[in-house]
């Protein structure tokens, strides 16, 4: 892609303001020199401070201190903050015999009843029937007078009697006899189906609601969670209700300040589960495994939320070496530095490289499990910090080209949650090449060669097509290296995926069919939606060159599919080999960074040692 710029900007822009480009970098210059917001773990500290701890807004107001790490003028940003997790205490307990409504908040879980399969669509005018209650929502309702009817009565025609899974009607608040008021909401599991009961996708749709009734509620500082017998109390569900509900809290504070910074339930002291299901043996592990999931999850938001000037190779190479500290030693990290990439013969990696102010970081951690290894796997991101399109430099969408780093932050986010839950059997290789795609005099242009570490030579038509350049030496280091099993690789590589499949699924291109197979299971129980893609191998012919092995860019038509082809030049024909694009699905508009792909690879690693 190319941009046009006007020659009188163009030279505006070279002479500039010497005197206003001064003293705006000294203002940042002194900001640096002064921080007091790093800690060895900076992620327990900024919002403390911005919060009212050791620096507070007034302070920040009156001084030149900064509220985040960042470069200054003459060095790069060696650090990223990580958000904290949420503090609250998710529990689980079985409904029988206890005390449900004994808190600030109580939501009740309502099933719609089954439809019947001969029953037409139902107008919009057409009355809702009477909701009915069962086990402890009817229990409440009755001791409550039938408010809890009411409350669907009057909210019918938006409820409909929790048919659809998550909404949830507004609070009610009843004032007991002495006591403080408590509010009841009712909230949606959507319609009962015998046959395939309660899905996790569902599951996850309730988590992420309970987290923001517990946001809106203000100054509640407990709530109660009424889950009928159709939810079972099983590993699984606390899992994904776990996951769900603490993603739901993410807020990404980290560069906020004052009134801006707005922490998720902050009230909230904790939360249970009444289960009419009963009480599962593993209730507190299977919560925990979920948080841990969802601390994935945060990280993975956190990278591509960060800017530039917070996140390049080196801070992001920084935070793999967090990850590994915070596993209990189930992770090891090794960075790979110019020299180490270069006896590697990474000429396709460092080609990219060469234009960044920081110097290469090629991050490599290890997972082995405590017991036998009955697989050893490896996962690929894409690690692209900034990509403004190099010399064929973009010319739209500039602003968000942050997250091209969003392969790389679900690999590194689900190397997080698999450090933590430490799933037996398995031992996993993430790997990222970390740089970014820059204009400078060291930069790579249109029609360089760059050998692989493989030796394949690769003739540069367009250098903003530099993500599966380095991602070319990052998988044969998983496979040759590594000497991996079986490899997938996640990368924000194509608009071309983007224009097929949208901004909510991702793309897998790969020619194993059993791979493909786990990775559509996997899709469906995290909710990372995923769609299989063909691997046409009459395109190839577009990566033809005139002077080298093959071309970085095929022709106008087939984009996506070029691009997986160029990349299984670079792991062993023989072995399960998958491309995920997730170029669309790992960015929203409205909100920002989603996290896609941590949950999925998490979900694929722990499967593999099975």
């Amino acid at each position: 892609m190319r941009i046009s710029v006007p020659r009188t900007l163009l030279v505006a822009l070279l002479r500039g303001s010497a005197s206003s480009t001064a003293s705006a970098f000294s203002l940042n210059s002194s900001r640096a020199v002064r921080s007091s917001v790093t800690s060895s773990h900076p992620a327990s500290s900024f919002v403390t401070n911005l919060r009212g701890g050791a620096l507070s807004t007034t302070s920040l107001a009156m001084s030149a201190e900064r509220p985040f790490n960042t470069w200054t003028f003459d060095k790069h940003c060696e650090s990223m903050d990580w958000t904290p997790a949420s503090e609250i205490t998710l529990s689980a307990a079985a409904a029988e015999g206890a005390s449900v409504d004994d808190s600030d908040v109580i939501i009740v879980g309502v099933l719609a009843p089954k439809k019947d399969e001969n029953e037409e669509e139902t107008d919009e005018d057409k009355e809702i029937d009477p909701i009915v209650f069962s086990g402890k929502a009817k229990e409440l309702d009755e001791a409550l007078g039938g408010a809890l009817t009411d409350l669907a009565s009057e909210n019918s025609k938006a409820f409909l009697n929790g048919s659809s899974a998550g909404t949830m009607t507004p609070s009610m608040r009843i004032q007991s006899a002495g006591g403080k008021a408590k509010r009841y909401i009712l909230l949606g599991l959507g319609t009962e189906d015998t046959e395939k009961g309660i899905e996790s996708t569902t599951i996850m749709k309730l988590g992420a609601a309970v987290a923001t009734a517990c946001h809106d509620q203000k100054k509640a500082t407990s709530c109660s969670v009424v889950l009928p017998s159709q939810v079972e109390s099983s590993a699984s569900t606390l899992t994904d209700f776990s996951t769900a509900f603490y993603s739901g809290l993410y807020s990404d504070n980290r560069y906020r300040t004052g009134k801006k910074v707005e922490i998720k339930a902050e009230d909230v002291k904790s939360v249970t589960l009444f289960m009419e299901s009963g009480a599962a043996d593993d209730a507190e592990s299977s919560i925990s495994t979920g948080k841990n999931l969802a601390n994935g999850v945060s990280l993975t938001k956190d990278i591509v939320n960060a800017p530039h000037n917070v996140l390049n190779s080196v801070s992001l190479a920084d935070t793999a070496k967090k990850i590994a500290e915070e596993s209990g030693g189930s992770i090891t990290c090794e960075i790979l530095g110019k020299d180490e990439c270069e006896k590697r013969g990474m000429g396709c990696y460092l080609g990219v490289a060469r234009g960044s102010e920081t110097e290469p970081q090629f991050i490599h951690l290890t997972y082995k499990p405590s017991g036998e290894v009955k697989k050893k796997v490896g996962i690929v991101g894409k690690g692209l910090l900034f990509d403004t399109g190099g010399y064929n430099i973009k010319t739209a969408m500039m602003e968000l080209m942050k997250f091209d780093c969003g392969g790389a932050a679900a690999v590194l986010g689900a190397a997080r949650a698999v450090g933590q839950n430490q799933p037996e059997g398995v031992e996993a290789h993430f790997i990222v090449a970390a740089c970014e795609n820059m204009i400078s005099g060291r930069a790579v242009v249109p029609s360089d060669i760059l050998t692989a570490s493989n030796g394949k030579t690769v003739e540069v038509l367009n250098t903003d097509a530099e993500g599966r350049l380095t991602l070319a030496d990052a998988l044969v280091f998983a496979d040759k290296e590594c000497e991996c099993e079986s490899i997938i690789e996640l990368s924000t590589l194509t608009g071309a995926c983007m224009i097929s499949l949208g901004q909510k699924i991702c793309g897998v291109w790969t020619d194993n069919d059993d791979l493909a197979k786990s990775l559509e299971e996997v899709s469906k129980v995290t909710g990372d939606k995923s769609w299989r893609m063909p691997m046409a191998a009459e395109y190839k012919e577009q990566l033809k060159s005139k002077v080298a092995d093959m071309t970085n860019l095929g022709g106008r038509y087939g984009g996506a599919i070029t691009a997986a082809l160029f990349l299984t030049e670079f792991v062993d024909k023989k072995k399960p080999f998958a491309h995920i694009d997730i170029a669309g699905p790992v960015w929203d508009d409205a909100t920002g960074a989603t996290g896609f792909g941590a949950k999925m690879v998490s979900e694929w690693v722990s499967r593999q040692g099975e």
